[in-house]
């Protein structure tokens, strides 16, 4: 004797009243209730085919978000900067930009980051040219390590040839 599977009327095999309702066919005769302008009301661009009107369009008149004032701007200052958390450069010895991105923690566009963080570190790390918050640049001298900055660095020396210049 075999099983067969029965598909029994139960409480929770019933449907609700009127979950799955039939569509509307519109333009189907007067006696549907949408026949004519199926709903479209008389002329105009809306009653058309594709006729949709973009949102925020007001008729050709000037529209409210351009009417609005602007205000604020772009800053084209730091607009690719990123951040590293110092817990995912704990164990590398150098970091900089290049480091970084082979290790992936930056995409190869980035040309400023920011270290931040107070966790302990491990390991002596060498940072060159990369800012840190205090927190992290105190947690890095404390584990021994120390931090390069190459900016400074080359401010100074162009500024030491240039009094030289000015002097012979």
């Amino acid at each position: 004797m075999t099983k067969e599977t029965k598909t029994s009327m139960t409480l929770n095999s019933l449907s609700s009243i009127g979950t799955s309702k039939n569509r509307k066919r519109v333009g189907r005769g007067i006696g549907s209730g949408t026949g004519k302008t199926a709903g479209r009301g008389h002329k105009g661009q809306k009653s058309r085919s594709g006729g949709n009107i973009r949102q925020g369009f007001e008729g050709g008149q000037m529209p409210l978000q351009m009417r609005l004032p602007k205000f604020g701007f772009s800053s084209r200052v730091n607009n690719n900067f990123k951040e590293v958390n110092i817990k995912n450069i704990n164990g590398m010895k150098v970091v900089n930009l290049e480091t970084l991105k082979e290790k992936k923690l930056i995409t190869k566009s980035v040309k400023k980051v920011k270290i931040f963080g107070n966790t302990e570190v491990d390991s002596k790390i060498t940072v060159e040219g990369i800012s840190l918050t205090k927190g992290a640049k105190q947690a890095i001298e404390n584990a021994g390590g120390k931090v390069v900055d190459l900016e400074k660095k080359n401010n100074k020396d162009t500024k030491d040839k240039s009094n030289s210049e000015d002097n012979n």
